[in-house]
């Protein structure tokens, strides 16, 4: 058996991991890449193998860096199942249309306002690729073993980070190898924890905060003092947020909050479509959260949603305060960047971002201080107070990763580091060698280990 590193190297994007046997050809993860131009491009490559041989695809969960890469391969002759959990496949009907429909919305755009260096700008896929894609998703429940492809079987276990999140079992060949997929945190507000590593041979094990340990605040308090800060001010509270996890978490939060009377009850606005659905499946999906169904109804309350294009136009004639949560969270494309052309040029307002910001998005560039960010061709200032709450992080850290390790009753045989920067991803190395001692390694893009 061996492991070929297609994605997620070098990187927080793009995760795709080929395992390949004498028998079968397994895709864990199924990403887009972003960022970067450079790791964007890759999204245009042929797939190294030819799609049709694939037998499976199978994800740990439903962001577009671990699942958007889907509609490409089924349109380029995948004709197998995509595994997934019940959880996944319901945020993937809502995710992935979406991302279609913002290619095809960015393409005619670019084609109108005429600034994209291709004649015609074209998606890489459409709302219809998508929805095409969705029909060979196949659910599997947690902790429930089952056969992806010949000689090899899988078992989904509870990773956190969003609904349906999961680590991946795979074995085949009397070998056991366990990817982590995005691992949440133990305490975090809303989600359950991940639940810990058993015994297995091989570890793929992302490292986004290989790097860093997350402060030790209290989420809600830490919003409560940047919205207070923005709203004496006069201004608008801007929240990029990821559409799945991080937006329901802040809605959850806001709700605590006005409860409370910590925070006046100004207006809030949950400006995503995608991210007004994701939300809804909270309810359906209860026994993978903390919260009663009080909490529940609280959180789907505390903003008002705003669907339609209009409705989100709507909010050009309104001045602050009042808080808007839209997406995408790195602030790579969506209503998110209308937003911020509007309201980056004015020093009353804030920027706040509550996630990870991936080398070469415009969220990176804002949070490291760049005083003007392109957007739909042009230059805009960025004037506003700019503000990050990684304690509100969907992603473990370094001690957190290493407390997951930890637990498996037997050292693995090797560990894979991925799904990190390049500082990130050897620092959390190091950290596995020197605690915990095993044998680690930070693959290659591209690179093919043998698995011994």
């Amino acid at each position: 058996m061996k492991i070929t590193f297609l994605g997620g190297t070098g990187t927080v994007t793009g995760s795709k991991y080929l395992v390949q046997s004498d028998r079968a050809q397994v895709l864990v993860d199924c990403g887009l890449f972003q960022g970067l131009k450079a790791l964007r491009l890759r999204n245009w490559r042929d797939f190294p193998v030819e799609p049709s041989s694939l037998d499976a695809i199978v994800l740990t969960h439903a962001h577009i860096d671990h699942s958007g890469y889907v509609p490409v391969l089924v349109k380029r002759g995948f004709k197998g199942p995509v595994f997934c959990t019940p959880g996944t496949k319901g945020l993937c009907k809502i995710l992935l249309p979406d991302s279609g429909h913002l290619q095809e919305e960015e393409a005619r755009y670019a084609n109108r306002k005429g600034f994209s260096r291709h004649k015609p700008a074209l998606p890489l896929y459409t709302k219809e690729d998508a929805q095409d894609a969705l029909h060979s998703f196949k659910k599997r429940e947690f902790g429930t073993g089952f056969q992806v492809a010949p000689g090899i079987s899988c078992r989904f276990e509870p990773a956190g980070h969003i609904l349906g999140a999961a680590s991946v079992r795979l074995t085949g060949g009397g070998r056991t190898i366990v990817f982590s997929g995005d691992l949440g945190r133990p305490d975090d507000p809303v989600l359950k924890p991940p639940r810990p590593l058993g015994t297995c041979d091989y570890v793929v094990v992302e490292s986004t905060y290989g790097n860093r340990r997350h402060r030790a605040l209290d989420p809600a308090g830490a919003l409560e003092e940047v919205t207070l800060r923005t709203w004496n001010r006069g201004g608008t509270l801007l929240v990029p947020s990821f559409a799945v996890g991080r937006a329901q978490t802040l809605l959850h939060l806001i709700a605590q909050l006005k409860h409370d009377g910590r925070i006046p009850d100004h207006p809030v606005f949950l400006d995503s479509p995608m991210t007004i659905d994701a939300t809804e499946l909270y309810s359906a999906l209860r026994k993978e959260h903390r919260l009663t169904d009080g909490q529940s109804t609280a959180m789907c309350q505390a903003a008002r949603f705003l669907p339609s294009p209009d409705d989100s136009k709507s909010l050009n004639a309104m001045r602050g305060p009042m808080l808007i949560v839209s997406a995408s969270g790195m602030a790579t494309g969506g209503r998110i960047l209308h937003h911020l052309k509007r309201l980056a040029p004015d020093s009353d307002n804030t920027i706040l971002f509550v996630g990870f910001q991936a080398a070469g998005t415009r969220g990176e560039s804002i949070v490291n201080g760049a005083d003007e960010v392109k957007i739909h061709g042009k230059y805009v200032p960025v004037r506003a107070e700019v503000a990050q709450l990684d304690v509100l992080s969907a992603h473990a850290d370094y001690t957190e990763l290493i407390d997951w390790l930890r637990a498996t009753p037997t050292p693995p045989h090797r560990v894979f580091v991925t799904h990190g920067e390049p500082a990130a991803a050897d620092s959390m190395r190091r950290r596995i060698v020197d605690e915990l001692g095993w044998r680690t390694e930070v693959p290659e893009h591209g690179q093919t280990i043998e698995l011994d």
